[in-house]
């Protein structure tokens, strides 16, 4: 523990030269140092022993250096990082038709109004989820038929839904 501390301490300063010469942002460089630290940190495990450590721990610094400057950019063009981007929006209103008529028996007439390959294509990709390569051998359809089918299949389907 201690040798591990007397590391940190001796790589500090040259993270801290790293960072002054090459940011441009706004964040405190003692921010950015422990950033760095930090992020040595949890990839230590990944050291190999059999080669020079400086090479290693300036990659780390200038990774980490460029991630925080992408995040400041981000934040100056008013981006929102986002960690886990929702599934659907929770307002019905700004819904395909599909999706909010997805469990009703209308959903089940419009499916009759389609031409009985291009059912079977919206079946096989959105209701069973198969893969476009999995639809192509159980229909015998190429894949590109199945694209062209489901496209034609979900025009339809909007046209018959949004009277």
């Amino acid at each position: 523990m201690a040798a591990y501390a007397r590391l940190l301490k001796a790589v500090a300063p040259m993270i801290r030269r790293v960072a002054a010469g090459r940011w441009t942002g706004t964040e405190d460089p003692d921010d950015l140092v422990q950033d760095v630290l930090l992020s040595l940190h949890q990839v230590r495990h990944t050291y190999d022993q059999a080669r020079p450590f400086r090479p290693w721990l300036m990659a780390i610094a200038y990774n980490r250096l460029a991630d925080i400057q992408r995040r400041q950019v981000r934040r100056t063009k008013g981006e929102i990082a986002v960690a886990v981007f929702p599934e659907t929006f929770s307002d019905d209103e700004a819904k395909e038709p599909l999706e909010r008529m997805a469990d009703t028996d209308e959903l089940g007439r419009a499916l009759a109004t389609l031409p009985p390959r291009q059912r079977q294509v919206v079946e096989m990709l959105r209701l069973k989820e198969m893969s476009l390569k999995e639809a192509s051998a159980a229909s015998g359809m190429s894949v590109a038929a199945l694209k062209v089918s489901m496209h034609r299949a979900m025009k339809a389907l909007r046209a018959v839904l949004t009277k």
